[in-house]
């Protein structure tokens, strides 16, 4: 062996072009995609499915006439059986879900009702109950919160007998309730009403399913009494909305139970059937139509107007029993049952519950709607009534805060009234209202509830009744801001826009309060972004900041101030026009809460991010978002999340993707350099930065075709600097290293081999910083497979990178193989064999007269040296160098037992010596024989692998005609 070793080197002679074109494979022209989905194509002439090589052979076949693409798991369907649905009519789940249940049977609005625009009542109430809180203590009048009341009650059900004396008890329990044995509970919070409420809703609901009809009316009648008081006025919405829940529950509760004993004969059938889901008059049982009676009359006993009127409403719809046109006839004389209730907040939700129960019971009755409307327009008075201020004035509310009581009674009234309506009936409601309501709260309804279409194309009139509304404890400042949301859901006539505009903000702006103003601003800067130009945003912002500014009121609106940024960049997309207004970037400082304007610049980024399909190379443009990416930036510390930061880089990264010089290449460069110096401390965006001045020295060399002048040699030797001096600031070494191998490979298609050298040299360097072990998804990996795969791709670099003058051959090679000594590799895998095999391909290729790739205009190695002697004698030191780390490997995989790992190691260092070793040498032939003998030694090779290496060896010598190839063969077994 030591013989062996000393021998020299050489590497096998190799004709590149010939055996690119000796070892060519065949080609044909293909007529599909080899890659394409398969595909089933349907003939008129044939069930049977063709496939598509069928009709690549036979094109003029004329009974093609589809492709579907074929879906294995959709193939049992191709007739139209569904296997899974077949059954689903049998499913006796599906058929116990088909059969409606008795709940089910309740009519919906959306029968006469738009469901698009029409809000229901379910949709309202937990903001009503958000809204119309109180601080104050409340109470609540009933019997039905003590023991000895319920024990009262089940005795007396359980002594009737006969049905007089059921009667005649059951009258008693009304007399009792009305008389005597009522308890008020005091000082309750508002937490403990609620629960009280819900206690007795419960209790309603117990007593129906314990048989006790009368205590279940007795409790829905003392629920209705408790929407006559009025003694905490502020709460009163909300206990509306608790109370007509309960009245609801009993109304339901009631049409159930008649539902229920109307049975009806079925033809055919011994067995009694319900009534179907849209049954008839005619088909009630007489005996439902008369349990159905009592309720009334029960109900009509009731003494007082209040929950006589309530609990009547709640049962309204058992009217569908007894006849078929009375809904029409009860809802006209409910109607004039509430002129009787002299509290108006009491009545306006009177009329509210009303036609809640009439859009549900019957919603193609429409004939109380206008009733109740013009009732409260004409009873509006009382609101100014002595007897209101004193309520007041004891309660301590404003009429401001009373007035936002009605709101939500009066806008359901309104929404009833204007959901499908005629113009001419919702004109009808707006002349009516100027006679007899002009006020802002009426006004305020009416732009909550009416379309928007009709708003729009009445906006200059409904802008002059705002200035001619009474405003009396509603602030038209809410009017405005409703108008202005109907106007963006639909379009003012184009003549008007101005018009109304300037109208509106003559009033706007004389807002003091900044609240006030803030909100309506909120709102209407949209409009100014949606139909007009930028001048038109730049006055509005003007203006916007001389209120915000003052008292620095804008400290305490930024939520509003930061809706207001995303809806400008939401309709303004030409951010030239944008940056270009003088208010927008001082408008962009009064953000001075740092989370605050981040997001705001986060808005502003991800917009152009969106928006911007293509480059722009406007200075304004790119100024405008430098500055905001900027704050982005600088909001990023050691504190800040991962999630955080990756989501920064990416706004800047896409940011600076965006922005173009055109073939002003130097510009660009200019640009990158201030990009650098304002996020340098995000490590993504220097790694982009470092591509980008790559990618500007690339479209360089393509824009001169390779031939650089005196400019564009010192421009990319520029970009090849700014990428030296930047790579260091990359933290992370995987990164850092792959940018060093690519900045190196740039500045060699730019001639730079200088600069080229010293990228390869710091990739050298760093590679020794390589940890061992990296954090994946959580857990501790090696980096070898990562190691050996930089490697192999930086020993493809170095083939043609050209030694240094002043240097000795191969410097960066002989520098990498030092480094690769000192890495602790791990001796459970072959990463360090497999770069010192690829080392000695590289060796091998470094020796041929031409090598297999250059570099245009880079002269390598070969075109150095010439195959000079001396280049030759230090490649094969280097080889033996190589080879002796190889044979300790081999040496050590022998003394450790790994007798498969040696045979493995062996064969694989045979080929490469067949493969790229000149065999005709003596000691490189016996080498490849002893290597091969080691290998069957071992007992342990894989006879696989072996054939391989046989067949390689006997293939060389066909192709080479070299018969030390032959003998080679022969030697290690294969004729």
């Amino acid at each position: 062996t030591d013989a062996v070793m000393a021998s020299v080197w050489r590497g096998r002679p190799r004709n590149y072009e010939r055996e690119r074109r000796t070892s060519a494979l065949e080609r044909t022209s293909c007529v599909e995609h080899p890659l394409a989905a398969p595909t089933l194509i349907e003939a008129k002439s044939s069930s049977r499915p063709v496939s598509t090589s069928t009709i690549a052979s036979s094109k003029s076949d004329k009974s093609v006439s589809k492709a579907v693409v074929f879906d294995p798991l959709s193939g049992g369907l191709l007739g139209g059986d569904d296997p899974l649905g077949a059954s689903a009519g049998s499913d006796p789940l599906s058929m116990a879900s088909a059969i409606s249940p008795v709940e089910s049977k309740i009519v919906t609005i959306d029968e006469e009702y738009d469901a698009g625009t029409f809000e229901p009542w379910e949709a309202k109430k937990a903001g009503i109950l958000s809204r119309y809180t109180t601080s104050e203590k409340l109470s609540i009048t009933t019997s039905f919160l003590s023991p000895s009341d319920r024990e009262k009650v089940a005795v007396k059900a359980q002594t009737s007998a006969t049905m007089t004396d059921k009667v005649k008890n059951r009258l008693e329990q009304l007399d009792d309730f009305e008389e005597g044995s009522m308890k008020e509970m005091m000082d309750l919070s508002q937490q403990e009403y609620v629960k009280r409420i819900d206690e007795l809703h419960k209790a309603m609901s117990d007593a129906w399913e314990g048989d006790q009809r009368v205590k279940t009316l007795k409790i829905a009648i003392q629920c209705a009494k408790l929407l006559g008081d009025t003694n905490v006025i502020k709460f009163y919405p909300s206990k509306f909305v608790l109370i007509t829940d309960i009245l609801d529950t009993f109304g339901r509760l009631v049409y159930d139970r008649i539902w229920r004993k109307s049975t009806i004969s079925v033809a055919g059938s011994s067995i009694p059937a319900t009534l179907p889901e849209k049954f008839t008059v005619e088909q009630v049982p007489e005996s439902a139509k008369e349990t159905c009676r009592n309720w009334f009359f029960k109900i009509a006993s009731i003494r007082e107007l209040a929950p006589r009127f309530f609990v009547e409403t709640a049962i309204l719809r058992c009217y569908n029993f007894l006849t078929k046109d009375e809904f029409a006839e009860a809802l006209h004389r409910l109607t004039n049952m509430i002129r009787g209730i002299g509290n108006p907040l009491v009545a306006i939700y009177a009329r509210c519950y009303l036609c809640r129960v009439g859009a549900l019971v019957a919603p193609h009755v429409r004939n109380h709607l206008l009733p109740n409307l013009y009732d409260f327009m004409n009873a509006y008075s009382q609101l100014n009534s002595e007897h209101v201020n004193n309520v007041l004035a004891m309660q301590r509310v404003d009429f401001a805060d009373y007035l936002q009581l009605f709101v939500p009674g009066l806008e359901w009234m309104l929404q009833c009234v204007a959901n499908r309506a005629q113009n001419s009936l919702l004109e009808e409601v707006l002349v009516r209202s100027a006679g007899k309501c002009n006020t802002a709260l009426f006004l305020h309804s009416v732009l909550q509830t009416f379309e928007p279409s009709f708003i729009a194309s009445r906006a200059a009139r409904f802008v002059d009744m705002i200035k001619d509304c009474d405003a009396t404890g509603f602030s038209k400042y809410l009017l405005y801001r409703v108008l202005g949301m109907n106007l963006l859901l639909c379009d003012p006539p184009s003549e008007q826009r101005m018009g109304i505009l300037r109208d509106v903000w003559k009033d706007v702006t004389k807002l003091k309060d900044p609240a006030e103003y803030v909100s309506c601003a909120e709102i209407w800067i949209e409009f100014p972004c949606k139909h007009f130009g930028k001048k038109n945003v730049n006055t509005f912002l003007t203006d916007l900041m001389k209120h915000m500014t003052s008292d620095r009121a804008f400290e305490s609106h930024y939520p509003q101030l930061q809706s207001m940024v995303s809806k400008v960049v939401a309709h303004i997309h030409d951010f030239s026009a944008l940056f270009s207004m003088d208010k927008f970037l001082p408008f962009l400082d009064i953000f001075q809460r740092d989370s605050v304007k981040v997001d705001v610049c986060k808005v502003i980024v991800e917009s152009f991010v969106r928006h911007q399909v293509e480059p722009t190379s406007d200075p304004v443009t790119i100024n405008g978002l430098m500055y905001v990416c900027k704050v982005l930036h600088d909001s990023i510390n050691a504190l800040s999340l991962r999630d955080e930061e990756r989501q920064t880089s990416a706004y800047i990264v896409n940011f600076l993707r965006r922005v173009t010089h055109g073939r002003d290449l130097e510009a660009h460069l200019n640009f990158l350099v201030d990009a650098r110096a304002n996020f340098s401390n995000l490590q993504t965006v220097v790694v982009f930065l470092v591509q980008r001045v790559n990618s500007l020295a690339v479209e360089t060399h393509r824009m001169v075709k390779g031939n650089h002048s005196r400019k564009t040699s010192a421009f990319v030797r520029a970009c090849a600097a700014y990428t030296f001096i930047t790579i260091p600031g990359v933290t992370d070494t995987f990164p850092r290293l792959g940018l060093y191998l690519l900045s190196g490979q740039v500045a060699l298609l730019n001639q730079a081999v200088t600069q080229g050298d010293s990228f390869f040299k710091a990739a050298v360097s760093a590679l020794a910083e390589l940890p061992k072990t990296t954090e994946v998804d959580s857990v501790q990996r090696s980096t070898e497979p990562w190691m050996v795969s930089y490697v192999n791709q930086l020993l493809s670099t170095l083939l043609v990178v050209p030694d240094h003058p002043e240097r000795e051959p191969l410097w960066l090679l002989r520098g990498l193989m030092n480094v690769m000594r000192e890495y602790e590799w791990d001796e459970k895998t072959d990463g360090k064999t497999q770069i010192y095999l690829n080392v000695l391909s590289l060796l091998c290729a470094s020796g041929q007269d031409e090598y297999c790739y250059t570099i245009k205009k880079v002269e390598s190695n070969d075109q150095l040296y010439g195959a000079d002697q001396k280049f030759i004698g230090a490649l094969s030191g280097i080889i033996s160098g190589v080879v002796d780390e190889l044979f300790e490997v081999l040496k050590d995989l022998g003394d450790k037992k790994q007798m498969q790992q040696q045979a493995r190691l062996a064969l694989r260092l045979v080929k490469i010596l067949l493969v790229h070793m000149d065999a005709r040498e003596a000691s490189t032939g016996q080498l490849v024989v002893k290597l091969w003998n080691l290998a069957v030694k071992t007992g342990a090779a894989d006879k696989k692998m072996m054939s391989e290496v046989a067949a390689c060896a006997k293939s060389l010598g066909e192709r080479t005609g070299y018969e030390v190839y032959g003998n080679i063969a022969n030697r290690i077994g294969v004729a």
